[in-house]
């Protein structure tokens, strides 16, 4: 099956896209051939660093109970063992001769859920088996996910349904599907008012506390969650909401004009009514902007440049300018979905930043030198915007931020061969403690891939890592073989 019906910008704009664009590449390959724990490195590690989680430490945040519509924020601990083994591994078959897009990657603590095409499907997290333990095939292909889900493990997706007439085969991404996440039952599902002109490459997907927005730059709408009705919404005008920025707040980036010419704002949100509560004027001159976080806000921008050149902290009682923090020789990766242009909504994903309640945290660039660490996970202070800790990766073992937790961060650390193992490790950048969390190979052709946070998406959660890659193509030698589509990985634990 194709990604959407041709002829489409959708899919059009996907195929011709430039796919020589700069990726970043692992400097070796790593891994083995199949997923095996590192036991011998992994029993030297012990002893190196202590069995409790940085989470664990006294200043760490507890976890508090949530409301069940709020935007889940999840608590980790480090496991028994830090000894890797396969826990989800769902295989895609039947591809096309072009790509298949895979958007969405989520996970609980039974199941890994996954987006791909026109459909989603939930994995049971088990010893290593292909499970599935639901699949929702959609109206039509997916256009925008959020990264979020409620506390009760729900989130919504735009897809983009057939349309007769004059609108077949115009790619419009129209309709809006809330999904319950533990069993794959659709929710509601609603058409969105005058989005006429909502594709993949301008459609963004917020989730906050009761409510789901989307925004496609000519237009935006808002539900309840719980009723599927409409709160509030806005039409074509001088300026357009572009997108936003989910979680415990509701940040809007504002484009006024066009091209060169335009202007941005950001404003923070009441998501019941969409009536803005701050005001923040972006700077002339900026090309583009983006939104990591709503609370605290941060905002990336592109000030003459097409890159992200700075990241700006403001205040969340009033929106005024807390810091500016250069982006001279880091990467954030902002708007860098990994597929072959701005797609699926972009607003809010920077793979390479990480944002905490009062530090974030983001990537350096690469070193060329091969007896200097990789790279590196610098922390800042958000409202002082001075540097606060660094997390140094290895020679040829690159670090990536994946997600706070408490005061401390969580990262992904690339492996290097068949010998030096990838891990998950927890780090607190007020003490400088780290603490392992798990130890493993991912399989040989597939590490480049899912190790590179713009072409693969990578969650921990419930003291799992998941892998998926973003776009899966089928092997031009062997066209009939299924391609990796999911990899979940979990501690094996104290058994013997």
């Amino acid at each position: 099956m194709s990604f959407g019906p041709p002829p489409s910008i959708y899919t059009e704009s996907a195929q011709s896209a430039d796919r020589t664009r700069a990726r970043r590449r692992g400097r070796l390959l790593g891994g083995a051939a199949a997923l095996v724990a590192a036991a011998a490195l992994v029993a030297g590690a012990m002893a190196l660093w202590p069995a409790a989680g940085a989470g664990d430490d006294a200043e760490a945040t507890a976890t508090v109970k949530q409301a069940p519509d709020e935007v889940r924020e999840t608590h980790e601990t480090a496991p028994a063992s830090p000894e890797g083994e396969l826990a989800v591994q769902h295989n895609e078959g039947d591809l096309p001769a072009g790509t298949r897009y895979g958007p969405g990657l989520w996970a609980t603590d039974k199941l890994a859920i996954r987006g791909v095409a026109n459909r989603l499907e939930g994995y049971r997290v088990a010893s290593g088996q292909d499970d599935t333990a639901w699949s929702l095939k959609l109206d039509g292909h997916i256009c925008a996910v959020s990264r979020d889900m409620t506390a009760d493990h729900r989130t919504a997706v735009v897809i983009q349904p057939p349309h007769p007439g004059a609108a077949a085969g115009k790619g419009i991404c129209d309709q809006v599907v809330f999904v319950d996440l533990d069993t794959g039952k659709k929710l509601w599902q609603r058409k969105m008012p005058g989005a006429d002109f909502a594709y993949v490459t301008n459609t963004d997907l917020a989730l906050t506390k009761g409510v789901v927005a989307i925004a496609w730059g000519h237009g935006s709408v808002a539900y309840d969650m719980a009723s599927g009705q409409k709160l509030w919404s806005t039409s074509t005008g001088a300026c357009q909401d572009q997108g936003y920025a989910g979680g415990r707040a509701l940040l809007a980036l504002v484009k006024c004009g066009q091209s060169t010419d335009a202007a941005y704002r950001v404003q923070r949100l009441d998501a019941r009514t969409g009536k803005p509560r701050w005001t923040y004027q972006v700077s002339k001159g900026v090309q583009g902007v983006y939104l990591p976080s709503a609370d605290p806000p941060v905002l990336a921008v592109e000030a003459g440049d097409i890159d992200v050149t700075d990241l700006i902290t403001l205040d969340g009682t009033d929106g005024r300018r807390r810091a500016t923090i250069s982006m001279s020789g880091y990467e954030p990766l902002c708007g860098s979905t990994g597929f072959s242009g701005s797609f699926f909504g972009a607003v809010d994903k920077c793979p390479g930043l990480v944002v905490g309640r009062d530090r974030l945290y983001v990537m350096s660039k690469e070193s060329d030198e091969i007896d200097e660490p990789a790279n590196r996970v610098v922390a800042f202070d958000v409202q002082k915007g001075t540097t606060a800790g660094k997390f140094e990766g290895r020679p040829f073992q690159n670090v990536v931020p994946l997600r706070a937790d408490g005061d401390g961060l969580i990262l992904y650390r690339r492996s290097m061969d068949d010998v030096q193992p990838a891990a998950v490790v927890a780090w607190n950048s007020r003490t400088d403690r780290e603490v392992p969390y798990l130890f493993f190979h991912l399989p040989e052709d597939d590490e480049g891939a899912l190790s590179d946070p713009e072409q693969g998406q990578i969650v921990y959660e419930h003291g799992h890592v998941f892998f998926a890659a973003r776009e899966m193509e089928r092997d031009a030698k062997r066209p009939k073989s299924p391609v990796l589509s999911v990899l979940g990985v979990g501690s094996a634990g104290l058994k013997h």
